[in-house]
């Protein structure tokens, strides 16, 4: 029937443009040698550039000859420069400056730039008959810009047993590379049916690679899986009802389409959506309003932030004024990212307007005060310097301040860049209540007049908060809960929620990038300490010296080993040959000497196994920044002098020569290398850190079909638990602020703080003038002096509260703009009485390490096969626990005891006469008051974390008979858990007995 036929869809689609500003083009009108619709393009240069017209036609003797000369000066013109080139610039025929496109103005003050917009003349073409090779090969769809092919698109409909994968297949197969029409023309084409879209920009034959361009199960900028949501007609209508929209067709040619290396750029959905989106409720809304973009890893965030910078710093209002003044984009990699330069450089040529700061912060002032820089790219470290260097300036008279001026922040990376006094100093510098100098003038003027010291405390207080000519764009892959406290916006349940995600999830499912879960592996690790001087048993703090015993047992030279050489047979069987013999793997270890001690066991392997000869020899080098000493025998290291070649030189010889790479938080984050395959991980991992990291093997190219890794150190549950709040769309509770004001209380109620003392502190702190250094250490010294007068229990628990609240304040003031000038008090005194404090009140640790010897070691697969992850749809809290953490006190044991402690997981026996003793500690459970009490007023949970230290007692006090209980306790979890599970039934008798 014909309405089943892809004649149909193709009309359908032809009829919904033509309908919406588009023209339809007859297939006969195009001139296959020149690769251009000659009378389109002279059509618009006649209605855009009259004069520049009627000079050609005088320079060329008459409109004829006009006409076929300019025609080929044009196709001259776009053969040499590209496509996109031209249409955004300039091409000359004998000296008469002709644009081959118009963009649309920013603003409508010039009656002329709108004419010209107006007069681009965008169509469609059906069945063009385009080829030089084959004369009956024939395009579905071909839009038209000024008379310029610009985009194909293949149709396929399922009703005729076709669909998206069949469309991809013609072009690979039927279609000429080599045609001007795909190399030298067209930026990209569609493959289409009613459900799907994919794209590519480059036609090569069998090796051409399409990508998905797909809204996303759940709709754009939601999260959700691979494809398009349902809809009542085309599933894929978005695509020229929306993207091939003449005003959206015309943006994207003119802001998202980049050259880089040859290879044309085209946005996927997501990027493309994310930008008009976040450009829409800018205009909107204004300034002063915060927006959380959650792309995944793979998602070519450089490349969204980039067009995001570009078309910012052009956006104008209703009113036909530029919205903001300047786009700052702040990037938390010192070095800064030089894609993210050039790819906003790559889209505005004129010179000045885009400003890159990685050296002198006097460069970042004089771009901020400048009118040339539209878009500075720098560092968060360089704003405490400008803050800083503006109050010098200010106490000369001479400083020129920003206020007043409109910004746009783009913060790369969110979670690293948005907390800590970098920020306060960035929202300081920028900020519309005071900028820098406002604040060392007000100070100043206190001072002298002395003003009411409350007012000083405001201006401070609000250089921390959102500001009404500041408006921040996050962008991250793993915004943590106080990243969406800050720039989350709130849904209808509550919840901050981020402005646009494209989930981890979507990624994977799309194929943009791996899923480093499905092939995921976990060793348990198992080890025995004893004492070796048995005549010192000092006494230290428990958790300390648990911390000191597996740092131990961890750089133990057998530990060393054991590890060694389960990595080198590892990626030897079964990494080497990935990706056509050129995999990478990365060893994630858990401090700079661990990177040291595991490369060096790595290499003593290799060499004594013979892998470092022959025709592929093995390879490792390690990363970690600064120098380490090992004090064990007293040499120095540095990541240069162990790999024989500077540190900046490391991404390619990884790239080119080596084969294992050892990091210490060194290259975890922000380390791209698509060869990279295998994770070794000996590092307790959590959060957002564990997502990062793995992360780093995530990337696609040719020939890795999947990733693999191996853990030493986590479980496969803490890894799921890990993923899973980033795997769709990250949600955060909002924190409740009057939580500091409780703090506040706490503070000040015990007898450290004085008032005046406050009050003289800190007005000498915001004097900003040096000579008032003495006034700060004179006013702070009471209150440290009350504090030590304290006994030692009262001053940690003094210590932490301060602590706790300085560290809330700080965030939450980004959060929110505080107008108590009483809390801004006490977070700067705070500040000041915590880093005059001593540093330490306690004795300094023994040496564990000549103190206990590693007796057993064992190494056994404990899990593998795929971690599956769930998205969950709790959201999480930005200050667990309201910002107070851990109440916990430290317990003071015998060495021995904390020795038999710290084998709690790591035993290796048992005795049957133990298995009676089992049941006779029922009783002795059940006749604990303590417990008892617990049970009564918490859940089974919360009784059952109590209980497992009882039972660690009772059995510790069983170790003097060296039975099989003690040491298949403290060495096989499931025995354990099996112990415990028993004896948490004795919850059910004390409930019934407090019933």
């Amino acid at each position: 029937m014909a309405n089943t036929t892809e004649a149909t869809f193709e009309a359908n689609i032809e009829a919904h443009l033509t309908n919406h500003g588009w023209s339809s083009l007859a297939p006969n009108s195009y001139d296959r040698d020149l690769g251009l619709f000659a009378d389109e393009l002279i059509a618009y240069v006649e209605a855009s550039q009259p004069q520049a017209w009627d000079k050609l036609v005088k320079h060329h003797g008459g409109e004829s000859n006009a006409r076929h000369k300019f025609v080929a000066a044009a196709a001259k013109a776009i053969d040499h420069q590209g496509t996109i080139a031209a249409l955004r610039g300039w091409i000359k025929d004998t000296g008469v400056k002709v644009r081959l496109c118009s963009f649309k103005p920013a603003h409508s003050l010039s009656p002329e730039l709108t004419h010209a917009y107006e007069s681009n003349r965008t169509a469609v073409v059906r069945q063009l008959h385009h080829s030089e090779s084959n004369t009956h090969d024939s395009l579905d769809l071909v839009l038209v810009v000024n008379g310029i092919p610009v985009a194909t698109a293949e149709l396929k409909n399922q009703f005729t047993g076709q669909g998206v994968e069949h469309a991809m297949a013609q072009y690979r197969a039927d279609r000429n590379p080599h045609d001007k029409i795909f190399a030298q023309r067209t930026l990209v084409h569609f493959a289409v049916d009613p459900h799907q879209v994919t794209m590519t920009t480059k036609l090569a034959g069998d090796a051409t690679r399409f990508l998905p361009f797909n809204q996303g199960s759940a709709g754009p900028g939601r999260s959700g899986t691979a494809g398009n949501p349902s809809s009542t007609g085309y599933q894929t209508a978005y695509l020229w009802e929306d993207v091939w929209q003449r005003d959206a067709w015309l943006q994207m040619l003119e802001t998202f389409i980049h050259v880089e290396g040859g290879r044309v750029l085209f946005p996927r959905f997501h990027q493309w959506h994310a930008v008009r989106s976040l450009l829409a409720a800018t205009r909107a809304d204004g300034v002063g309003v915060d927006r959380l973009i959650q792309h995944s890893a793979g998602s070519g965030k450089s490349n969204t932030i980039a067009w995001t910078a570009h078309s910012l710093s052009r956006l104008h209002g209703e009113d036909d004024k530029p919205i903001f003044d300047k786009v700052v984009v702040i990037t938390d990699r010192k070095v800064l990212d030089k894609q993210l330069q050039d790819t906003v450089a790559g889209l505005d040529h004129t010179p000045g307007t885009i400003v890159r700061i990685d050296q002198k912060s006097n460069q970042l002032k004089d771009a901020l005060q400048g009118s040339a820089a539209r878009v500075i790219i720098t560092t968060l470290q360089k704003f405490p310097v400008v803050a800083d260097l503006a109050a010098e300036e200010a106490a000369k008279g001479a400083a020129q301040g920003v206020a007043g001026k409109h910004f746009a922040v783009i913060v790369d990376e969110a979670h690293s860049s948005t907390s800590g006094e970098s920020m306060s100093k960035l929202k300081q510098v920028l900020g519309s209540g005071q900028d820098a100098l406002a604040v060392a003038e007000a100070a100043e003027a206190a001072a002298e007049a002395e003003a009411d010291e409350q007012d000083i405390l405001l201006t401070s207080a609000q250089s921390h908060g959102k500001q009404s000519n500041l408006s921040y764009f996050a962008f991250t892959a793993t915004p943590k809960p106080k990243t969406l406290e800050i720039f989350g916006q709130l849904n209808s349940e509550g919840v901050k929620v981020p402005f646009h995600t494209y989930s981890m999830r979507q990624a994977i499912d799309e194929g943009f990038i791996h899923d480093v879960l499905t092939n995921y592996t976990t060793y348990d690790v198992f080890y025995k300490l004893s004492t070796s001087r048995p005549d010192k048993d000092p006494e230290v703090d428990a958790a300390k010296a648990k911390v000191e015993m597996a740092q131990f047992a961890s750089l133990h030279p057998h530990m060393m080993e054991a590890k060694a050489k389960i990595i080198v047979e590892h990626f030897r069987d079964k990494t080497a040959h990935k990706i056509n013999g050129q995999a990478k793997a990365m060893v994630v270890t858990r401090s700079r000497l661990h990177a040291i001690k595991t490369k060096q066991a790595i290499d003593a392997y290799i060499a004594a196994q013979g892998y470092d000869n022959g025709p592929h020899p093995l390879r490792t080098l390690v990363a970690f920044s600064g120098t380490v000493t090992d004090k064990d025998n007293d040499v120095t290291y540095t990541e240069a002098g162990l790999n024989g070649f500077p540190e900046s030189q490391l991404p390619k010889e990884f790239h080119d020569n080596y084969q294992v790479l050892v990091v210490a938080e060194k290259y975890q984050t922000g380390f791209s290398e698509a060869l990279l395959h295998t994770m070794y991980v000996d590092k307790k991992l959590g959060g957002v850190k564990a997502v990062q990291t793995l992360s780093r093997l995530n990337r696609t190219t040719t020939g890795k079909d999947d990733t693999f890794v191996l853990d030493f150190a986590n479980s496969a549950e803490e890894i799921q638990e890990s993923f899973a709040p980033f795997y769709e769309t990250t949600l955060a509770q909002p924190t409740d602020p009057n939580v500091l004001h409780t703090m506040e209380v706490d503070i000040m109620s015990a007898p450290v703080f004085a008032q005046e003392e406050m009050t003289a502190a800190v007005t000498a702190l915001l004097s900003g003038d040096p000579a008032q250094q003495p006034a700060i250490y004179t006013n702070v010294a009471p209150a440290v002096g009350r504090y030590l007068n304290l006994d030692e229990a009262e001053q940690d628990s003094y210590r932490s509260k301060v602590g706790q609240f300085c560290r809330m304040y700080s965030f939450m003031s980004q959060v929110i703009q505080w107008h108590d000038a009483e809390l801004e008090l006490l977070f700067l005194f705070g500040k000041l009485f915590l880093a005059d404090l001593p540093k330490s009140t306690q004795d300094p640790m023994p040496q564990i390490s000549k103190l206990v010897q590693l007796t057993h070691l064992a190494l056994r697969q404990n899990s593998s096969g795929a971690i599956t992850l769930n998205a969950t749809e709790e959201p999480g809290v930005a200050l667990p626990g309201q910002g107070k953490g851990s109440s916990s006190e430290p317990l003071m044991d015998r060495l021995s005891a904390l020795v038999a402690a710290m084998n709690e997981k790591f035993g290796i026996s048992l005795d049957s006469s133990d298995i009676r003793w089992i049941d006779q500690q029922w009783n002795t459970v059940l006749g604990d008051v303590e417990l008892a009490t617990v049970a009564k007023h918490n859940d089974h949970s919360q009784f059952d974390l109590v209980l497992e230290e009882k039972v660690d007692d009772l059995v510790l006090d069983r170790h003097a008979k060296n039975g099989e209980l003690f040491n298949q306790f403290f060495g096989n979890p499931e025995f354990k858990k099996m112990l415990v599970s028993h004896l948490s039934s004795t919850y059910n008798e004390f409930r019934k007995q407090s019933a």
